[in-house]
């Protein structure tokens, strides 16, 4: 050994770890790892959420096909009164005055006065419900009726004021009236969501996975409110055909819409409309030229197909709602126009989009409401029209 080199004596080679250092390392991983473990397990048992099993066989399996698509609707589109719309949900187009009634989650029903250039579009606060209107539609005298889901079925008249039609049906009051449409005889067909949860609560009907909803009718000439379908998953959207031979409304969770008809051989009975829809539906809308729209607010995803099949999926993301705060991971929201059959035609969606809740063709224009977004989303379909596709509607 050289003189340069140190002796192994002043360089000792570490000490092994002793037992009890190995014993404290392995309890402490544990700890870190088996409290959150038990903890999440106790608060799973002892929350008393109970979703129940959804009907997932129902499901059409088939994808579906749509022949045209624009799949980035928010390229060339306008915003109309940015700012002045506080979540409208949903349109009532009065062609004869070009106004637009949309409901806003401050309570107030906007008029919207639509011109060919956004900047020139006018927003008024007309009349303010107190609650929330979601559905409003044009009744037979222009006066609005109002599915507003805090107060119930109501009626504004021309000059501005409220009336309450009906807030209750067989005892039960509503909860969350969402859809609306009327004959051309004056009967409003109208849906109540849920009658267990608000709008604000609307996630854990989904979550429960339990048919709360009813579609109903009610005639004004004898006051009557009527139930016609009970035991619908998130009864929503609703819209006469335009023959007034049957209503369609949307069942959210189910992904589907059903017709009832009101005349002719097949009067009272139910069937499907359109199902296997490639999101989650919200409104529908009749726009006067063959065709209905149906906003969709978000993508059927992988993981909220598990959890449509598997409660206790349900279960975890509604105790992660309670004490965390879920992810909102919806996306790819739209408008899908179909025909008078329920055949789908075009489909308008984009990533950036969500909670989309409905929209109308007015003219060269689609527009589209949100519960989340400020503004109307404007798009011109002679500029940014849907172009052929094949295979689904999936990007």
């Amino acid at each position: 050994m050289s003189e340069s080199t140190p002796p192994d004596s002043l360089f000792p080679s570490p000490a092994p770890p002793s037992n009890k250092t190995t014993t404290t390392t392995t309890t402490t991983f544990l700890l870190l790892f088996l409290i959150p473990v038990i903890a999440a397990v106790l608060l799973y048992r002892l929350d008393p959420f109970d979703p129940a099993p959804i009907p997932t066989h129902e499901f059409a399996r088939r994808p579906m096909s749509v022949p045209l698509r624009n799949p980035h609707l928010l390229e060339g589109a306008e915003m109309v009164g940015v700012g002045q719309l506080l979540g409208p949900e949903d349109l009532a187009h009065d062609p004869d005055s070009g106004v637009v009634y949309t409901g806003c989650h401050d309570g107030w029903i906007k008029r919207v006065t639509v011109n060919e250039s956004v900047a020139d579009s006018v927003v008024e606060d007309w009349v303010n419900t107190g609650g929330r209107p979601l559905g409003l539609v044009l009744g037979l005298h222009k006066e609005v009726i109002v599915a507003d889901s805090d107060k119930g079925l109501l009626k504004v008249s021309r000059e501005g004021d409220v009336e309450v039609l009906t807030k209750e049906a067989e005892g039960v009051e509503f909860k969350l009236t969402d859809g609306v449409d009327v004959t051309e005889e004056g009967i409003i067909y109208f849906t109540d969501a849920s009658s267990k949860y608000s709008l604000n609560e609307f996630i854990w009907d989904m979550f429960e996975g339990r048919p709360y909803g009813r579609f109903m009718s009610y005639d004004p000439s004898t006051k009557q409110t009527q139930v016609l379908v009970r035991d619908i998953y998130c009864a929503n959207g609703v819209a006469v055909s335009p023959d007034q031979n049957f209503v369609v409304f949307c069942e959210t969770p189910m992904r589907r819409c059903k017709r009832y008809y009101i005349k002719g051989e097949k009067k009272g009975s139910v069937d499907i409309f359109i199902d296997n829809l490639p999101g989650v539906p919200d409104n529908i809308r009749y726009d006067g030229e063959g065709q209905f729209w149906i906003g969709l607010s978000t993508e059927v995803s992988f993981y909220w197909d598990l959890a449509q099949k598997y409660p206790v999926i349900r279960k975890c993301f509604a105790i992660m709602e309670r004490y965390v705060g879920r992810p909102h991971m919806e996306k790819n929201g739209g408008l899908l126009a179909v025909d008078m059959e329920g055949k789908p035609l075009a489909h308008y969606h984009d990533r950036q989009l969500s909670l989309i809740t409905g929209g109308l063709k007015i003219g060269a224009h689609l527009y589209c409401c949100s519960l989340v977004n400020p503004y109307i989303i404007r798009l011109d379909l002679t500029q940014y029209p849907a172009l052929p596709s094949t295979g689904s509607t999936k990007s």
